[in-house]
């Protein structure tokens, strides 16, 4: 390890976490210092990992590997690296140790994650970063956040432990805990699939995700939309490409969160859908397995990162600076907001797929892979979600946050450091759109993929202009769903009704078990034990008597005697003789 060390670097994830312990002793400029430096330490680590197994690590008869390094690993620890200094960039502001150690703690596990080259340390990772996740939401210190942060934790648990008992299944199964490409042909590898489909955030377990992320601190979120998801997409295209499930649950998941997102009135809600949307053609493109499909994945996800976090940082000022992110609450800030308008803007353009814009080439590649593959059904069904992120990630997002109606509100633009946050991510975001070769030349395999032509700028920019003539249609007939204070009932009202309602029926249960004990024990029994111990020789000789002694001779003769500090000789002797017997039974 220490041989590793030297030659390659320290681990870039251990760098993160070990780092986050001596966050909270710095103040000040130290404490940024400190905090921009750690992503900077672990970038320069990760340049100098060769390809292959390192950080090599003896447990028991197992080799732990704690960096495993290719080209489908590089990619993931590249961009978890740089959008970690964007966010701590974003998070200079808060004076808070609880958000930036577990900040540094989810990033650093994430990146363990994707360089864990054993199941064993992958699960390890896995869980601190499902740790490092729940404190970023109930750092924001109210009840909803502490609700949420509690349902998302037990649902992660739950995938946890779905995960641990695949692994441990497989491992006694195959005798090896390296990662590798697996098949749905067993309980443990099935085990494992639903273990990181929770992560993923696959219908029909994804409302954890709408759920918690809106309730994070305005920090947090941007951890949280980087993280937790790509990780889990990464892990499912380590062990599970060309899963054909994968297919169909992919471009399920792609039109679901539209529908959703189209009636949400927080707005950081309906980015949450609409991240979930955007993974789903990462899936797809897992479940295809091809070349194409897995750059386009890496791809996608690469700059997905970058413009999801971006729209949750511009929805995040906005959240800092007035206090309110629900459509009914806000619009016109244009006016008083003109750069976080124009961040978000490109965000939008960005996730909407817009030539020269980072998503124009990334989800073609995907959509591509899918016509490749003559996979009717689902092409149609990606361009259809398409269409939808336009309408409302693209569209929705910024006009009800910056145009739409005047709210009145007059806030001015977030501290500097939240802008030149926003500026890095709103550049690369414009850098790959214009450049994609950057990012092709990182990709798991040759790409000779060239998005821009003709025929594909033209039918995205038709696509794009459909999108956003009917949302302008709708708008302007009134029948576009009306932004109103409500709850929208997700997927998980099946299983939490249900949940509840057996709760309260074991409670109701184990509550009538648990009286019952306490009124035999605690009180039946004391009492019957305060009452013998009053008088014990007379409890005792009239219980032992009492089967050869008739009550009205025990009345007559024993008792009185009891009380009067004598008794007869005969109830001495049955004592010693009871003695006798239990000596006996004994020996």
């Amino acid at each position: 390890m220490i041989n590793n060390i030297l030659n390659t670097g320290f681990p870039p994830g251990l760098i993160f976490i070990i780092g986050a312990i001596f966050i909270p002793l710095f103040k000040g400029k130290w404490k940024s210092a400190l905090m921009l430096m750690l992503p900077i330490l672990a970038f320069m680590s990760l340049m100098r990992m060769p390809e292959g197994s390192n950080w090599m690590v003896k447990f028991m008869d197992y080799d732990l590997i704690l960096g495993q390094v290719d080209r489908l690993s590089l990619p993931f620890g590249y961009i978890f690296t740089i959008i970690s200094f964007i966010a701590v960039i974003f998070a200079l502001q808060v004076e808070d140790d609880i958000q930036h150690v577990a900040g540094f703690v989810y990033a650093g596990s994430a990146l363990g994650v994707t360089f864990a080259g054993d199941l064993f340390s992958l699960y390890i990772f896995w869980e601190f970063m499902a740790i490092g996740s729940t404190f970023l939401i109930l750092a924001r210190r109210t009840k909803a956040s502490q609700s949420a942060a509690f349902r998302y934790i037990m649902i992660h648990v739950v995938g946890g432990l779905f995960l641990l008992a695949g692994i441990i299944l497989y491992i006694n199964e195959t005798g090896s805990m390296k990662i590798v490409n697996m098949s749905l042909n067993s309980l443990s590898t099935w085990l494992i699939f639903i273990g990181i489909a929770v992560n993923a955030a696959i219908p029909p377990l994804h409302p954890w995700l709408k759920d918690a992320y809106p309730e994070a601190t305005v920090t947090g979120a941007v951890f949280l939309s980087a993280f937790t998801t790509k990780s889990a997409v990464y892990v499912m295209a380590r062990t599970f490409p060309g899963t054909e499930l994968l297919i169909w649950l992919g471009a399920f998941m792609t039109i679901l969160p539209v529908f959703y997102a189209e009636i949400e009135n927080d707005i950081r809600r309906v980015l949450g859908y609409s991240l979930i949307n955007q993974v789903g053609f990462m899936m797809c493109g897992v479940g295809i397995g091809t070349q194409l499909a897995i750059n386009g994945t890496v791809a996608h996800a690469f700059s997905h990162i970058l413009y999801k976090a971006l729209l949750f940082m511009a929805a995040g000022s906005v959240l800092h600076v007035t206090g309110k992110i629900k459509c009914t609450e806000i619009g016109g800030l244009y006016r008083t907001m003109p750069l976080t308008c124009m961040f978000c803007l490109i965000g939008a353009a960005s996730i909407s797929a817009f030539p020269l814009f980072s998503g124009f080439v990334s989800k073609s590649m995907i959509i591509s892979a899918a016509g490749d593959g003559h996979l009717v059904y689902i092409w149609l069904m990606l361009q259809f979600a398409s269409a939808g992120v336009i309408a409302h990630a693209g569209i929705k997002v910024p006009y009800f946050t910056f145009f739409g109606h005047d709210s009145g509100i007059r806030a001015k633009e977030p501290p500097l450091n939240m802008l030149i946050a926003m500026g890095i991510a709103a550049f690369l975001c414009i850098f790959i759109g214009v450049f994609p070769q950057a990012l092709y030349n990182i990709l798991p395999y040759p790409v000779d993929y060239i998005p821009y032509t003709s025929a594909h700028v033209v039918g995205q920019l038709q696509l794009l202009m459909f999108g956003i003539f009917a949302f302008y249609l709708l708008l302007q007939s009134g029948y576009y769903p009306a932004e109103i204070r409500a709850i929208n009932i997700d997927t998980d009202w099946f299983y939490r009704k249900p949940l509840r309602t057996l709760e309260l029926g074991i409670a109701k249960i184990l509550n009538g078990l648990n009286q019952s004990l306490d009124q035999l024990i605690v009180k039946d029994f004391t009492g019957y034990v305060n009452r013998f111990a009053l008088e014990p020789v007379s409890n005792l000789t009239k219980f032992i008597l009492s089967p050869i002694v008739r009550k009205d001779k025990y009345e007559e003769v024993i008792a009185p005697a009891l009380r009067n500090g004598t008794s007869p000789i005969g109830v001495y002797a049955a004592f010693a003789g009871l003695f006798i017997v239990v000596l006996y039974v004994m020996f």
